[in-house]
């Protein structure tokens, strides 16, 4: 079959032009809208990335295309319904980061507990190896309260037993199996609050969820206690961060997401483009609080990104292509 896959990065057309190499490729670099006047009559199968908009105007310019392969979970750069008319199937990765996110939240959990950045900053920014008000505390033993246990929570989960910590879990839907199996136990989410050591988000971020650390419950949260937020930022109201560290609550936070981003629905479009809220949140940034305070660990939104994440999304769309061209559905949108 012959294929129209729009690339990023020089390795990635390697990458896809090896694996789909028993079909006729043809790699473009950039997204759909840098070739605002390609046509192809021929081309079959399109492979895009969410910088892609498949819309009406470009659907006509293939008119053979049978499959649509997004390499993202999201899918809401391609026009489905109108793909749906025209008898265009389309693909997706549904998950692609689950470890990876629970390896980044263990990082941040590591660099709060150990003061791994202040260590660091003590002997490169001034010159000091010296221990000095560098004292952190051990994993082994605490209690981590992990709210929510889908994959990433699972992955969460698995690690910090391999900590020695003793697991709670806070779940709109218990899985009292999975409990037996990794010896945890679910528990209501105030007594999550009260009884964790360490706090990690791990949920979807929706009405039910938004918010739901906030200012008028974080007073419930075990005084002393560590957050770390790797899912989204709407689950934490600022303010809640801010009360919670200022009142000795919270004795650290670990941040990959904030509020003030905005609600991203696929990490994937922050790898090669900038992020849709750029200029208003550097100016939030600038003025945010928990940049500068001295127990708030912030990274940019980055605990999905790395080189075994991406591959695995580039393996997932080009397994969804060949599943498509032997007749099988994989990983396919439901419209």
């Amino acid at each position: 079959m012959r294929i129209l896959y729009f690339y990023n990065e020089e390795w990635e057309a390697a990458y896809a032009r090896e694996r789909l190499s028993n079909h006729e490729v043809s790699l473009l670099k950039g997204c759909t809208t840098d070739y605002a006047d390609l046509k192809d009559d021929q081309a079959e199968i399109l492979s895009v990335f969410v910088n892609s908009p498949v819309d009406k105007a470009t659907l006509d310019r293939f008119p053979k295309l049978k499959h649509i392969a997004t390499r993202s979970t999201g899918f809401d750069h391609i026009d489905c319904a109108e793909a749906k008319a025209r008898g265009i199937s389309v693909s997706s990765v549904p998950g692609y980061g689950e470890n990876t996110v629970a390896e980044f939240t263990f990082g941040l959990l590591l660099t709060v507990s150990r003061k791994l950045y202040e260590s660091i900053n003590k002997v490169r920014e001034e010159g000091l190896f010296s221990q000095e008000g560098l004292r952190g505390f051990d994993l082994m033993g605490k209690t981590i309260g992990v709210l929510g246990t889908g994959r990433i929570g699972v992955h969460v989960i698995r690690m910090a037993k391999g900590f020695g910590m003793n697991v709670i879990a806070f779940d709109a839907h218990p899985k009292e199996d999975l409990a037996r199996e990794l010896g945890f136990s679910y528990v209501s989410f105030d007594e999550l609050l009260a009884q964790s050591d360490v706090i990690t988000m791990h949920l979807p971020y929706m009405k039910e969820t938004h918010h739901i650390i906030n200012v008028d419950n974080v007073d419930k949260i075990k005084k002393g206690s560590v957050l770390i937020n790797t899912a989204r930022g709407g689950l934490v109201e600022t303010a809640a961060l801010v009360k919670g560290l200022r009142e000795g609550i919270l004795s650290g936070v670990g941040l990959d997401v904030l509020e003030e981003e905005g609600f991203i629905e696929d990490e994937t479009r922050l790898l090669f483009s900038a992020h849709p809220n750029e200029e208003s949140l550097k100016t939030t940034l600038a003025n945010h609080y928990l940049i500068e305070h001295p127990h708030a660990i912030i990274s940019p939104h980055n605990a999905f990104n790395t080189i075994e994440a991406i591959k695995r999304i580039l393996d997932t769309a080009t397994d969804n292509i060949q599943a498509f061209t032997r007749g099988e559905e994989k990983n396919i949108v439901k419209i």
